[in-house]
């Protein structure tokens, strides 16, 4: 099957963490189509492609069209931030490819990327190595009452919780239940806050408690749109230089040579 569409994943933010199975991807494709955000950040590995984009709330003709031109036999990216399965383009494209039944006339090929829950998680030290959870704040596909559900299982269930979408100039309402869950005993928990995360000049990430976040409630000056935070587990802890840590257990179990502790 020579129509080939490719799922970019870009990973966070910038290209440090774009993979070279990525990078080939771009340069054997014809056509780009993209946010218009990310083709910017881009633009040095597409220099001499096709280029199509578009701003937010536009994913379904983005995804169409990068579907129309491998119909039309053009090898084809359509880029998505971050990883495609974590709130990117990969549900979408599969969704409208099955809904059109186009399995035998495209080759779809999705590659994975690096999110910024896991960039950002390298940046502080060690803060998810045990279960996690990920939930968008993002209400706009997923009812809010089933969004606060998640956020309290997750803590309740005493996962390393990643936020992501945590609000909008107009979107606070999921924001400010995520704040009131925390107040029902996870005030001491560490808070990782990390914005813009892989574009060196705006990233910013921030060690704190989920305390200053519920104390700073919508008004916190680090937390918008393009912040993710980590809200880490009961075990969780700083170490001597500051970074974060959730130890996977093995120093209960083994002594620092690696043998058995005593019964």
């Amino acid at each position: 099957m020579a129509k080939k569409l490719y799922i970019v994943s870009s990973g966070a933010g910038g290209t440090s963490y774009i993979t070279p199975e990525a990078r080939n991807a771009l340069e054997e494709c014809e056509v780009v189509v993209s946010y218009s955000k990310y083709a910017r950040e881009l633009k040095e590995l597409l220099a001499g492609k096709e280029l199509y984009t578009s701003g937010m709330t536009y994913e379904i003709e983005r995804c169409n069209q990068s579907i129309q031109y491998a119909v039309e036999g053009k090898t084809t990216c359509i880029v998505s931030n971050g990883d495609a399965n974590v709130y990117g383009m990969a549900t979408l494209i599969v969704e409208i490819m099955d809904e059109k039944d186009l399995w035998d006339k495209v080759e779809l090929i999705s590659l994975p990327g690096v999110t910024s829950f896991l960039a950002a998680a390298s940046k502080v030290g060690a803060p998810v190595s045990q279960d996690f959870s990920i939930i968008s704040l993002s209400d706009r596909l997923t009812d809010i009452n089933l969004i606060d559900k998640r956020v309290k299982a997750a803590l309740d269930c005493d996962f390393v919780l990643g936020i992501y979408n945590p609000k909008s100039k107009k979107r606070i309402l999921p924001y400010q239940n995520f704040l009131r869950a925390l107040e029902n005993g996870y005030q001491d928990r560490i808070a990782i806050i990390a914005s813009h995360v892989g574009r060196v000049e705006k990233e910013k990430i921030t060690i704190t408690t989920a305390q200053d976040l519920i104390d700073q409630d919508i008004e916190h000056p680090a937390v918008s749109m393009s912040t993710l935070i980590i809200i880490c587990n009961s075990n969780s802890k700083l170490t001597k230089n500051g970074k974060v840590l959730t130890p996977r257990g093995y120093l209960n179990k083994y002594k620092l040579d690696g043998k058995l502790k005593n019964k």
